[in-house]
């Protein structure tokens, strides 16, 4: 039997066992997101694949889940969330799998894209099935258990991937990071076919093929030279993609607009727009993933990379933060949010920057002899900053979507999720890597005077001193952000002398490594502690407090296939 959005919810152990069903495949999806992190080093080290490779493993995943996100929301609302639930977790597993055999590292990031085009399918129908399941009553806990869920995959996922990359189960290594989601997705499908009920749009929609066409070819344009540029160089076309999806993405706004008046189906419902809630809230998250997401990756390259430290010290390092958002996002949207509103988000954008600021200093005292419990005050200020801002925040941007849009308003909102996560990878990879870069030749030089010293204590003459600190430099310069590719002739220069002089070589190019990824670290928190401000300003066009669309009165009646009305979500 179809379940409509005008019927009588479900309630008691079925929609208790219902909803621990979609968070448990929502739980994969971020557990996924969280463990690819911590393991990426082991990744680029046993496939021989560069720094730009390591960023197309994760932006992969988030362009194949941002292209179709929005479209499957809409066939959630179209053809049943349930059914598109069904598939997504079944193409999500599969592509699981895959990963966990990937040779190279060209397939790896070819079934990462399969692995989120499979959880476009899967996630927006998560929170569509629970907007429509829960009354406005309990939807806020119901969505802060969704957020508190994000927290706990946060806490596990770089601390799990860390545990199974470091026991290397079965010979699997990182590989076992992507195996095990096959039986949480199996299990996950087999629970779901039993107490998820069937749910979609009550009024009569059709899927907009030309939407779709458009805004998978805009997100694209967007998207691929933001990761690809930097690796080639930045040519003419790859600021040309940029203008020209600006261009698809205002003839696909143009087009929505005119199917809305028109009283047809539109992909991106363009009303729910004039809603405060749901535009600013909606800006202020994509900021704030752009930020969050680009953090995980440069701090795990720093720790790892730079610093040195093993998988799993990498992942114990990153507790805190994880443990302060696990702890926020469980508290801040049942119980803090009730009683003090936007004040809740205003806090974590604070506390977020604070952090970010603090491991600037930290790491700037410290110096490269930095130690986790050093990090640990900035780590959990940053982290319970984020848990203030990415459980609550979903209630304030869906408070004003109706039901029958919600697999819509859901689906963008994961959109622009996934969408500033990849601008998070690609632009603030491109200042991390860039100051790599940039730092490379001033550190090499910074540590020369030491090596020279030793190598003149050790009998080499200054002549062949020379050679081997200026072939140590160029090896440096060459190697310090692309480990995947050719040895260079610096680095066969610089240890071609006795066992002695190769230790003296490798400790000083050791020392200039830990000092460049950290000054690299540095110049990119400052952009990101930027866009928490950013953050922090969008929050403030935020009403105070939530207020759901259906808590003045039930939704207006379905209008009939056929009529050519339409149905407005309602305005503040």
């Amino acid at each position: 039997m179809t379940h409509r959005t005008d019927q009588p919810l479900p309630a008691g152990s079925r929609r208790t066992l219902a909803l621990v069903v979609v968070l448990l495949a929502a739980f994969m999806d971020l557990l996924d997101s969280t463990i690819v992190n911590v393991a990426l080093p082991p990744v680029q080290w046993d496939l021989g694949a560069s720094f730009a490779q390591v960023q197309w493993v994760v932006a992969a995943y988030l362009l194949g889940f941002a292209v179709l996100l929005i479209t499957g929301g809409r066939l959630g609302d179209i053809a049943g969330r349930k059914r598109m639930f069904l598939i997504g977790v079944a193409g999500f597993t599969a592509a699981s799998a895959l990963c966990g055999v990937a040779g190279t590292a060209g397939q790896l990031i070819a079934f990462r894209a399969l692995q989120g085009a499979g959880a476009a399918l899967m996630v927006p129908q998560v929170l569509a099935i629970v907007t429509t399941m829960f009354p406005p009553a309990q939807r806020g806990a119901a969505l802060g258990a969704f957020g508190a869920l994000a927290g706990l995959a946060t806490v596990g996922g770089p601390v799990l991937g860390a545990v199974l990359t470091d026991a290397d189960l079965f010979g699997w290594g990182w590989r076992s990071i992507f195996v095990i989601n096959v039986p949480v997705g199996v299990l996950a499908f087999a629970a779901a076919l039993v107490v998820v009920r069937e749910s979609r749009s009550p009024r009569a929609l059709r899927l907009d093929p030309s939407g779709v066409a458009l805004l998978t070819a805009a997100l694209l344009l967007l998207l691929v030279p933001l990761v690809q540029g930097r690796e080639l160089g930045w040519p003419g076309w790859t600021f040309a993609s940029m203008a020209l999806a600006a261009a698809v993405f205002a003839v696909l706004i143009r087009g929505q607009l005119r199917r809305t008046a028109a009283g047809r189906s539109p992909l991106i419902v363009m009303t729910l727009f004039r809603s405060r809630s749901f535009g600013a809230g909606l800006a202020a998250n994509l900021v704030f993933f752009v930020l969050v997401t680009g953090y995980f990756l440069i701090f795990t390259l720093y720790l790892q990379a730079g610093l040195g430290y093993s998988v799993l010290k990498a992942g114990l390092t990153g507790i805190p933060w994880s443990f302060g958002t696990s702890f926020a996002a469980a508290v801040s949207a049942t119980v803090l949010v009730p009683r003090l509103g936007r004040r809740v988000l205003v806090l974590g954008a604070v506390l977020l920057g604070a952090g970010l600021v603090g491991i600037i200093v930290t790491t700037q005292v410290a110096g490269a002899a930095v130690t986790p419990w050093q990090l640990l005050p900035a780590t959990l200020a940053g982290g319970l900053g984020m848990g203030m801002i990415v459980a609550p925040i979903l209630d304030f941007i869906l408070s004003d979507v109706p039901a029958g849009d919600a697999g819509s308003g859901s689906g963008l909102v994961n959109a622009m999720q996934q969408v500033g996560g990849a601008i998070g990878v690609a632009v603030l990879g491109v200042v991390f890597f860039g100051q790599l870069s940039a730092q490379a030749g001033p550190q090499a030089d910074a540590v020369a005077p030491a090596l020279r010293a030793e190598l003149r204590e050790q009998g080499v003459t200054a002549g062949a001193a020379e050679q081997i600190v200026a072939g140590m430099r160029r090896c440096f310069t060459e190697r310090v952000d692309d480990y995947g590719g050719p040895e260079p002739a610096g680095c066969r220069q610089a240890t071609a002398g006795d066992a002695r002089t190769t230790r003296a070589v490798v400790a000083a190019a050791d020392q200039a490594r830990r000092q460049t990824f950290a000054a690299a670290l540095r110049s990119t928190l400052w952009v990101e502690a930027g866009l928490a401000v950013l953050t922090l300003l969008l929050i403030l066009r935020l009403p105070r407090q939530a207020r759901h669309h259906d808590e003045a009165g039930p939704e207006p009646r379905p209008v009939p296939a056929g009529s050519g009305a339409t149905t407005p979500a309602p305005l503040r």
